[in-house]
Order: structure tokens, then C-alpha cells, then sequence
């Protein structure tokens, strides 16, 4: 199913209470900048996605209520991924040749940010993601710089599982990932970090997608032994791994991301499977002044706590951030203008700012840093950020944060 824009807005009006534009009436209103929020919306990705597209849809409506980017209102479009390359692309064509957006904004899974980024690439258009896979960071897929992650790469969560298996004590850790982009940067980052601190990866299996049972690709991990299993997944398939594993009556533990290990695993395996595991996920700006009002947004969206969605407040910052780009950029830049200007209201040095607002009053006074409701938001030379990760266990069925890992 696809999601157009004119469903999306519609469906959400009540929710934000936001009016229910048309793309034509609103496009006839002249000054326009035009998003893609093209996110997964169903699929994996669905916990996350219709939370990702309402936080674009509300900083849009922030941003527009604060008299627009420079002189510009913002415009969104909405499509759904499905959480699938092929479907993704449709639709990111659909949004860059029919639509005219300018940038795509919240592209999830990595097989899915790396399909969509050529398109990008070749109509000019920024990209602004929440995917893992390193090769989103450099050439070919970012060869024009318009690629922007907000989430940490797969090789930074990969170095947080490395330092989160020595704090635990583990010995012997073996890796199980997907095979994708995404699955593969988790478990190999994994293994770099844990073979730099002297260790070895007893077993390491790539698994194919889609399959009613993983029992071999199992097995074959289980016989080395392993005292902690790292792995690079998504829900369905962890869903039958941890089934399968709880049958063996193995007592081995679990290193999940927390994008496989959330409320909805623990409700599919049930408590007693779940128990003990280790979920990891960035975590956002939680003290922030920015966090603090993407939650207002968020609360009134979703009717629950904005720390339910991490995804969500990256795209929440993916709007804020352009739109203070655009700002700086000032009326009628073009792309690659609002494009040089993204790091400069980003990183150090400047004043701090927390909302479009703010940073909008601080632009007529110099230079600014906007620190966002998911991280602080530094984009380093890649267009990546280092967020901090929450590591959460399992216990009694509810997933509890422990403590916090600074990589």
C-alpha cells in the first residue's frame, strides 16, 4: 500500500491539527520548499514509521507557525517504503519527478536508503536517513555529499556491542546477521571492535531472509559454544531465532538492536524467552530543551512518550535541520546552498539553540549549534553523527535501561 500525501495529511489533521491540504491548493500558494517524508510506514519498519512521517508533519507545522525558512513555507509529501527497496524506489520517484521535492526525508532500513540514494543523487535532492550501513557514507552512494544520517552507523553499534560484551564479561561471543547491509555492518562491526580487545568470534552465520525456520543457521553457532550471541536482525526473524534457541534449553545470552528487541519481540516470544536480553539503541538528546518539545509533539501524535520512538525524533531534527539550513542559506537558495549551510548550523561552534524558532531569532546574531531532540547532532566529513547507546535487558517481560555506552 502506498501512503499519498493527501491520505498522510489528512489522516493525521485530528492528530496535529493540521490542516488537510491538496497538493494542488497548496502548491498554488507560491514560496514553497518541497520534503519527501518517505518512511515505513508498514513492513519491519512499521513500529517506527507512522511515528517518523506525524514528527515531520509536526516540525513542518512548527516551522511553517514560525513564519517559514527563510521567507519559504514547507511543503511535505508522504510516502510509505513498506520497508522494501523496490516499493521504496517507486516511491521515491513518484516524489522526485512528480512531486518536485528537494529533499527526502527519514529513509529507514539501509537497503532501502542505499536504493533510494542514487535517485537523490541524480535530481540534486538531500537524502536524510536513519540507516546503519557504512556505505552509505561515502562514494558512490554520498559521492555529492547530499546524504545525511542521524542514526549511528553500523560499525559505531557494532562498537557498542564490542564494549557492552567486555562490561558484561563475556568470553566467547559469536555473531548471527541478516543478509543485508544493514545485518552484515552490525555483526562486522562487532567483530572489529571485539578482535581489537583481543578476542575472537567463536561462529559467524549470515542467514537468508523470509525463511520458516532457522534451526541449521542456529545449530551451527550453538556447537561452538558461545556464551552471548551478537546479532545483526530484525523482528521477524529474531522472533523465530529466540523460539527456536529457547527450545534448544542452551543458556546463552542475547546481544539484540533495540530496532529487533522492543516491546512488540517480547510480546511475540513472550516473557520467559525474552528474559535477559539485551536490547541497544541509540538514545536521544534526552535532557535537551529540543527533546523536551519534540515529546510535547510526539505525546500529542502517538498518545505515548516520545522514548518510545528514537526514529522519531531523528526526523523530527532531519525538519528542524533543514529548515535552519534554509534559513541560513536565506530566501530562494537553491539545494546546494541549503546544503553547505547544514553542518554549519549543526555543529560547534555557535550559540545553542533548541528549536526552528530560536535558532531562526539567533541566525540575525551569528553563527548557531543546534542541538537536536535525538543527539547533539555533530555531522562529521561522512554526514554521520555519534549518538550514545542505552543498553536495556529484558526482565519480568518489561525492557529496562541499564545504563548508557559512550563509543
Amino acid at each position: 500500500m502506498t501512503v499519498t500525501r493527501r491520505q498522510t495529511l489528512a489522516g493525521l489533521a485530528g492528530a496535529l491539527s493540521l490542516p488537510a491540504f491538496s497538493g494542488v491548493s497548496f502548491a498554488q500558494a507560491g514560496g514553497t520548499f518541497r520534503i519527501g517524508a518517505l518512511n515505513p510506514v508498514t513492513g519491519a519498519g512499521s513500529p517506527y514509521g507512522s511515528g517518523m512521517q506525524k514528527m515531520i508533519l509536526a516540525a513542518v507545522e512548527a516551522v511553517n507557525a514560525a513564519g517559514g525558512a527563510a521567507g519559504r513555507k514547507l511543503e511535505v509529501f508522504a510516502e510509505d517504503t513498506q520497508t522494501q527497496p523496490q516499493a521504496a524506489v517507486l516511491a521515491a520517484k513518484k516524489l522526485i519527478e512528480v512531486n518536485k521535492v528537494q529533499a527526502v526525508l527519514g529513509t529507514w532500513a539501509s537497503g532501502v536508503s542505499l536504493a533510494v540514494m542514487p535517485l537523490t543523487n541524480e535530481a540534486g535532492a538531500i537524502l536524510m536517513n536513519t540507516s546503519g550501513a557504512p556505505a552509505l557514507s561515502v562514494a558512490p552512494a554520498n559521492a555529492k555529499g547530499l546524504g545525511y544520517r542521524f542514526q549511528a552507523t553500523n560499525d559505531r553499534f557494532g562498537r557498542a556491542f564490542a564494549e557492552i560484551a567486555v562490561k558484561e564479561g563475556f568470553k566467547r561471543a559469536a555473531t548471527m546477521a541478516f543478509n543485508n547491509a544493514s545485518g552484515i555492518g552490525n555483526t562486522e562491526g562487532f567483530r572489529k571492535a571485539w578482535e581489537a580487545k583481543g578476542n575472537k568470534v567463536v561462529e559467524s552465520v549470515v542467514y537468508e531472509p523470509n525463511q520458516a525456520s532457522y534451526r541449521g543457521e542456529l545449530q551451527k553457532v550453538l556447537a561452538a559454544k558461545p556464551d552471548v550471541i551478537v546479532t545483526g536482525s530484525y523482528l521477524a526473524d529474531t522472533t523465530i531465532i529466540l523460539r527456536e534457541w529457547f527450545q534448544t534449553g542452551e543458556n546463552t545470552k542475547w546481544i539484540i538492536p533495540g530496532w529487533a528487541a522492543n516491546p512488540e519481540l517480547v510480546k511475540a516470544v513472550g516473557n520467559e524467552v525474552a528474559e535477559g536480553l539485551f536490547s541497544v539503541d541509540s538514545v536521544s538528546n534526552e535532557q535537551a530543551p529540543s527533546f523536551k518539545v519534540y515529546d510535547e509533539a510526539y505525546r500529542k501524535a502517538m498518545n505515548q512518550g516520545g522514548l518510545s520512538n528514537v526514529y522519531a525524533a531523528m526526523t523530527w531534527d532531519m525538519v528542524i535541520t533543514l529548515a535552519l539550513a534554509m534559513e541560513a542559506a536565506g530566501p530562494n537558495a537553491d539545494v546546494a546552498a541549503i546544503n553547505a549551510k547544514i553542518r554549519e548550523v549543526a555543529n560547534p561552534e555557535g550559540t545553542k539553540v533548541y528549536s526552528f524558532a530560536e535558532g531562526k531569532e539567533a541566525l540575525k546574531k551569528g553563527k548557531i549549534n543546534y542541538e537536536g531532540a535525538s543527539s547533539v547532532l555533530d555531522f562529521d566529513q561522512f554526514g554521520d553523527v555519534t549518538p550514545d547507546f542505552g543498553v536495556s535487558i529484558v526482565s519480568k517481560g518489561t525492557i529496562e535501561r541499564k545504563y548508557v555506552v559512550k563509543i
